[in-house]
C-alpha cells in the first residue's frame, strides 16, 4: 500500500517542532504517535528555497528524522527518497535533500569509522 499525505497527522508545536498524533506505518517501520521532531535541518541560508517547516517535505523529514535518532542513517536516507517518489514530491527538492543528507552522513560515516580504527 502506498503511502499518502492523509497518513501524516501532526500537531505544530513550539520552537519550529512538530508532534505525531498517531502511528506512521512506512514499510518495515512505524513512527510512533507522539515522536517529536523539528522537520528539515536545512541550513538557514537555504530557507529561502527549502524552508524547513515545508508542508510538502514535512512527512519525509518525520521518517528521516525518526531513523537518524536510532542511528540507521543510510535507511534514513534511503526511505525518505522513496517516500518522496511515492508522495510525487517536486523532483528538484527531493534530489537536493537527498543528495544533501547522504553527503553529511557518508562524512558522518567516514569519521566515525575513521576513529573506531584508531581506537
Amino acid at each position: 500500500m502506498a503511502i499518502k499525505y492523509s497518513d501524516f497527522k501532526v500537531q505544530p508545536l513550539r520552537d519550529q517542532k512538530y508532534k505525531v498524533l498517531q502511528n506512521i506505518c512506512y514499510k518495515d517501520i512505524v513512527v510512533p504517535a507522539g515522536y517529536r521532531t523539528n522537520g528539515g535541518n536545512i541550513p538557514r541560508l537555504f530557507w529561502s528555497i527549502l524552508p524547513p517547516n515545508d508542508s510538502e517535505m514535512l512527512p519525509l523529514y518525520i521518517i528521516h528524522d525518526y531513523l537518524c535518532d536510532r542511528e540507521q542513517y543510510k535507511k534514513a536516507d534511503e526511505y525518505l527518497y522513496s517516500a518522496g517518489i511515492e508522495l510525487n514530491v517536486t523532483k528538484w527538492k527531493l534530489k537536493a535533500v537527498y543528495y544533501a543528507v547522504r553527503l553529511y552522513h557518508k562524512i558522518k560515516y567516514y569519521r566515525k569509522e575513521k576513529k573506531n580504527e584508531l581506537g
